[in-house]
């Protein structure tokens, strides 16, 4: 698998875990890079700084709120749906950057996606079930793993920076 597959995935799963904090990281990356591939494409707003502070702002909202208890379960269709969407941008954009079909992308980041969904969601149910604590205590403590897990997948790498093309000889 190619550098670029793996980030997709490892995008894909946060955003299973947290649904604007992959965008969100991405985009904000995409601010030192602005790749050609993206011109002319709906994805090309990604690299806009107003897009990159929204997002922000949107998943900052989102961890609020996850903590509330009237929020459905992330694995209820509506907000599976929006993971789902979150994981096919991502993924579109960073194999649309990469010479790659966007398509491949989108379908391999909600793929990762739901699989994230799922994941974070009985994750979460044990671990509150186990420690005995707050759902709410729980929840901060998965934003910390799906922040610093994100950031570390993206800040010092290339995400959103093409790969040099490979020669098939």
């Amino acid at each position: 698998m190619t550098n670029y597959q793996w980030q997709t995935i490892g995008l894909g799963t946060l955003a299973g875990f947290r649904s604007m904090t992959a965008p969100a990281l991405l985009s904000s990356n995409l601010l030192g890079y602005h790749p050609s591939t993206l011109a002319g494409s709906p994805l090309r707003y990604l690299q806009k700084p107003w897009v990159a502070q929204g997002l922000k702002l949107l998943a900052a909202v989102e961890m609020v709120g996850d903590k509330l208890p009237q929020m459905p379960d992330r694995i209820a269709p509506t907000a599976l749906l929006g993971r789902a969407a979150s994981g096919a941008l991502v993924g579109a954009a960073i194999f649309r950057i990469n010479h790659d079909k966007a398509l491949n992308g989108a379908v391999l980041g909600v793929l990762a996606a739901v699989a994230g969904s799922y994941l974070s969601f009985f994750m979460r149910k044990q671990a509150t079930i186990e420690s005995g604590l707050p759902g709410g205590l729980v929840g901060g403590f998965e934003d910390l793993l799906t922040v610093g897990s994100g950031l570390a997948l993206t800040k010092g790498t290339d995400v959103g920076k093409p790969q040099p093309r490979a020669w098939n000889l």
